[in-house]
């Protein structure tokens, strides 16, 4: 069913939460000045600063100062990205919420196209691909095995509550009232945002893909390391146990599939070093979410 939508009736509130990383956050507010609206919405920007430093603040003072763009600044001095989140949706003033990461930015109709699908699909929500954007060249070994690329699906496909994240996605803020609070702070470093969509799934809420959507995560050379991608996982899966649904299912998903992949890398090895890293990083998800399982976290902190 499409909605039916004035035009010009609606206002986007673009929140991003940011952590220390004043130039990535320069870049993703420069490109957001340029959205395309196509005469269907107005929008602006609320930075939710998650460094009782305030080490964004200058940034967005300049910006205020010389740019066109509406930007509110907002301070969570407790480091934690949930409550980052929240501290963001407090100050946001639209009907509509759009979320972008501060190591991201977008094309210039990535916010129009996100709109676009909404009206569409009738959803409450709508999700688009993050691309890999490599500012240094990267090692052949990290390219072949694709590990900064996440899955894509034609626009219109209606999202499972595990494939989705914030990253790049609208909603209508009217969703929120069926949650009790929107990101919950138990998860830490990550997974907050996956817990949000299965709380808001399991409400009847629907999120679908928008392919033409487009957002580029800015991949620094201290991420294009064996070590960065192996810490990732097992951060990744030491907060899986925090989902309270299908634990039985996954323990033992994870209890196959860790000999399993311990056997097969010795003949992975000969694949060249993308295979055989590709199938360790799997192993260590899956190992790490039975640690936590067991009650031992390995990586507690996302790193650069």
């Amino acid at each position: 069913m499409e909605a039916q939508l004035p035009v010009q009736a609606h206002h986007i509130s673009v929140c991003i939460c940011t952590l220390k990383r004043p130039d990535l956050l320069r870049q993703a507010l420069e490109k957001l000045e340029t959205q395309q609206t196509g005469g269907l919405f107005n929008y602006s920007v609320v930075v939710s600063d998650n460094d009782g430093l305030r080490s964004a603040e200058p940034v967005v003072t300049v910006l205020a100062a010389t740019g066109r763009l509406p930007v509110t600044y907002c301070v969570e001095a407790k480091e934690n990205i949930a409550l980052a989140r929240n501290k963001a949706i407090e100050h946001a003033t639209g009907d509509f919420i759009a979320f972008i990461d501060d190591d991201e930015f977008p094309a210039d109709d990535w916010l129009l196209n996100l709109f676009r699908t909404y009206v569409a699909s009738g959803a409450d929500g709508v999700l688009g691909p993050v691309k890999p954007y490599f500012d240094s060249k990267p090692p052949d070994w990290l390219k072949k095995g694709k590990f900064f690329d996440r899955p894509a699906y034609a626009t219109g496909y209606e999202l499972s509550w595990e494939q989705s994240r914030t990253g790049n996605v609208l909603f209508r803020k009217d969703i929120l009232r069926d949650l009790e609070v929107p990101f919950r702070s138990s998860f830490g470093t990550a997974g907050e945002d996956m817990d949000f969509f299965r709380r808001a799934t399991e409400k009847g809420r629907r999120f679908v893909w928008c392919n033409e959507a487009v957002a580029y995560e800015v991949v620094p050379a201290a991420r294009c390391t064996r070590s960065y991608l192996l810490k990732r996982a097992l951060l990744r899966g030491s907060n899986f146990p925090k989902h309270p649904t299908d634990r039985l299912r996954n323990i033992t998903k994870s209890v196959i599939a860790v000999p399993s992949y311990a056997l097969a890398l010795p003949v992975l090895a000969v694949c060249g070093q993308h295979v055989f890293l590709k199938y360790l990083i799997k192993l260590l998800d899956h190992a790490s979410r039975l640690l936590a399982f067991a009650g031992v976290v390995l990586v507690r902190e996302r790193h650069t």
